[in-house]
Protein backbone atom coordinates (compact mmCIF):
# COMPACT_ATOMS: atom_id res chain seq x y z
CA UNK A 1 0.00 0.00 0.00
CA UNK A 2 1.60 3.46 -0.88
CA UNK A 3 1.95 5.63 2.06
CA UNK A 4 1.99 9.54 1.32
CA UNK A 5 -0.30 9.84 -1.40
CA UNK A 6 -0.86 13.29 -2.30
CA UNK A 7 -4.07 13.82 -3.16
CA UNK A 8 -5.96 16.94 -4.63
CA UNK A 9 -9.09 17.80 -2.99
CA UNK A 10 -11.60 20.09 -4.21
CA UNK A 11 -15.48 20.96 -4.06
CA UNK A 12 -17.44 23.56 -5.96
CA UNK A 13 -20.29 25.94 -4.19
CA UNK A 14 -22.27 22.55 -3.49
CA UNK A 15 -19.66 20.60 -2.28
CA UNK A 16 -16.96 23.14 -0.50
CA UNK A 17 -17.81 22.10 3.26
CA UNK A 18 -17.83 18.36 2.36
CA UNK A 19 -14.61 18.80 0.68
CA UNK A 20 -13.50 20.69 3.51
CA UNK A 21 -14.04 18.14 6.03
CA UNK A 22 -13.05 15.20 3.89
CA UNK A 23 -9.67 17.51 3.61
CA UNK A 24 -9.42 17.79 7.26
CA UNK A 25 -10.47 13.44 7.45
CA UNK A 26 -7.69 12.75 4.79
CA UNK A 27 -4.98 14.36 6.75
CA UNK A 28 -5.57 12.73 9.67
CA UNK A 29 -4.41 9.23 7.68
CA UNK A 30 -1.47 7.50 8.19
CA UNK A 31 -1.32 7.00 4.46
CA UNK A 32 -1.77 10.30 3.20
CA UNK A 33 0.80 12.98 2.79
CA UNK A 34 -0.19 16.38 1.55
CA UNK A 35 -3.48 17.37 1.02
CA UNK A 36 -3.40 20.01 -2.36
CA UNK A 37 -6.55 21.90 -2.27
CA UNK A 38 -8.27 22.78 -5.74
CA UNK A 39 -10.17 25.96 -5.78
CA UNK A 40 -9.48 26.55 -1.89
CA UNK A 41 -10.79 30.16 -0.74
CA UNK A 42 -13.60 30.34 -4.02
CA UNK A 43 -16.16 28.41 -3.41
CA UNK A 44 -18.10 30.31 -6.25
CA UNK A 45 -15.73 28.40 -9.19
CA UNK A 46 -17.43 26.24 -11.23
CA UNK A 47 -17.24 22.38 -11.05
CA UNK A 48 -15.83 21.82 -14.48
CA UNK A 49 -12.56 24.63 -13.30
CA UNK A 50 -12.69 22.36 -10.00
CA UNK A 51 -12.46 19.23 -11.78
CA UNK A 52 -10.12 20.46 -14.40
CA UNK A 53 -7.21 21.48 -12.22
CA UNK A 54 -7.26 18.31 -9.53
CA UNK A 55 -7.31 16.12 -13.22
CA UNK A 56 -4.28 18.08 -14.98
CA UNK A 57 -2.41 17.84 -11.23
CA UNK A 58 -2.90 13.95 -11.59
CA UNK A 59 -1.95 14.26 -15.31
CA UNK A 60 1.34 16.16 -14.24
CA UNK A 61 1.91 13.29 -11.37
CA UNK A 62 1.71 16.12 -8.86
CA UNK A 63 -0.99 14.32 -7.45
CA UNK A 64 -1.40 10.75 -7.02
CA UNK A 65 -5.40 10.83 -6.19
CA UNK A 66 -8.09 13.55 -5.83
CA UNK A 67 -11.15 13.99 -4.20
CA UNK A 68 -13.92 15.94 -5.79
CA UNK A 69 -17.32 17.12 -4.66
CA UNK A 70 -20.48 18.58 -5.92
CA UNK A 71 -23.93 18.18 -5.81
CA UNK A 72 -24.48 14.70 -7.60
CA UNK A 73 -20.59 13.94 -8.41
CA UNK A 74 -21.23 13.66 -11.90
CA UNK A 75 -20.51 16.44 -13.42
CA UNK A 76 -17.01 16.73 -11.85
CA UNK A 77 -16.35 12.93 -12.94
CA UNK A 78 -17.22 13.82 -16.86
CA UNK A 79 -14.98 16.88 -15.99
CA UNK A 80 -11.89 15.03 -14.61
CA UNK A 81 -12.49 12.81 -17.24
CA UNK A 82 -11.91 15.52 -20.03
CA UNK A 83 -8.33 15.63 -19.00
CA UNK A 84 -6.18 12.94 -20.86
CA UNK A 85 -5.50 10.02 -18.80
CA UNK A 86 -7.19 10.68 -15.92
CA UNK A 87 -9.94 8.13 -15.12
CA UNK A 88 -12.55 9.14 -12.34
CA UNK A 89 -15.73 8.03 -11.30
CA UNK A 90 -18.70 8.82 -9.06
CA UNK A 91 -19.36 6.12 -6.11
CA UNK A 92 -21.87 6.23 -3.19
CA UNK A 93 -20.95 2.86 -1.73
CA UNK A 94 -17.91 0.40 -1.01
CA UNK A 95 -18.08 -1.73 -3.54
CA UNK A 96 -17.99 0.58 -6.27
CA UNK A 97 -15.66 2.66 -4.76
CA UNK A 98 -13.23 -0.67 -4.34
CA UNK A 99 -14.05 -1.68 -7.56
CA UNK A 100 -13.06 2.25 -9.41
CA UNK A 101 -9.93 1.68 -8.25
CA UNK A 102 -8.93 -2.26 -7.72
CA UNK A 103 -10.66 -2.75 -11.41
CA UNK A 104 -10.85 0.35 -13.57
CA UNK A 105 -7.71 1.90 -11.71
CA UNK A 106 -9.15 5.15 -11.44
CA UNK A 107 -7.79 8.33 -9.66
CA UNK A 108 -10.23 10.18 -8.97
CA UNK A 109 -13.55 9.71 -6.64
CA UNK A 110 -16.11 12.20 -7.10
CA UNK A 111 -19.29 12.28 -4.59
CA UNK A 112 -22.37 13.78 -4.26
CA UNK A 113 -22.94 15.94 -1.34
CA UNK A 114 -27.09 16.17 -2.38
CA UNK A 115 -26.77 12.18 -2.27
CA UNK A 116 -24.79 10.95 0.77
CA UNK A 117 -24.12 12.34 4.25
CA UNK A 118 -20.77 13.43 5.19
CA UNK A 119 -20.54 10.45 7.42
CA UNK A 120 -20.76 8.17 4.68
CA UNK A 121 -18.52 10.12 2.76
CA UNK A 122 -15.76 10.00 5.02
CA UNK A 123 -16.72 6.18 5.29
CA UNK A 124 -15.69 5.86 2.00
CA UNK A 125 -13.12 8.45 1.41
CA UNK A 126 -11.42 5.89 4.16
CA UNK A 127 -12.66 2.83 2.04
CA UNK A 128 -10.91 3.93 -0.73
CA UNK A 129 -7.52 4.63 0.66
CA UNK A 130 -7.37 0.64 1.71
CA UNK A 131 -7.26 -0.34 -2.14
CA UNK A 132 -4.78 0.15 -5.01
CA UNK A 133 -4.47 -1.37 -8.63
CA UNK A 134 -2.75 -4.54 -9.22
CA UNK A 135 -1.20 -4.21 -12.75
CA UNK A 136 -1.26 -7.84 -13.01
CA UNK A 137 -4.56 -8.61 -12.19
CA UNK A 138 -7.61 -9.31 -14.63
CA UNK A 139 -8.56 -6.01 -15.29
CA UNK A 140 -5.70 -4.65 -15.91
CA UNK A 141 -6.12 -5.53 -19.93
CA UNK A 142 -9.28 -4.06 -19.49
CA UNK A 143 -7.73 -0.90 -18.26
CA UNK A 144 -5.04 -1.34 -21.07
CA UNK A 145 -7.95 -0.87 -23.50
CA UNK A 146 -9.06 1.97 -21.94
CA UNK A 147 -5.75 3.53 -22.37
CA UNK A 148 -4.89 2.38 -26.15
CA UNK A 149 -8.22 4.27 -26.98
CA UNK A 150 -7.41 7.21 -25.28
CA UNK A 151 -4.18 7.55 -26.95
CA UNK A 152 -5.19 7.31 -30.30
CA UNK A 153 -7.11 10.68 -29.34
CA UNK A 154 -9.16 9.57 -32.66
CA UNK A 155 -12.07 8.06 -31.84
CA UNK A 156 -13.10 5.30 -35.29
CA UNK A 157 -16.39 4.56 -35.14
CA UNK A 158 -16.76 0.57 -34.95
CA UNK A 159 -17.22 -1.59 -37.38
Amino acid sequence: MPEDLRIAVGGDRAGAAYATALADHLAAHPQVGPIIRVGAGDEQLPYPDVAFAAAQLIAAHHADRALLVCHTGLGMAIAANKVHGVRAVTAHDPLSVEHAVTHNNAQVLCLGAGVIGLKLAAYLTSHWLGHTFDPASRAASKVALITAHEQRRIHPAPC
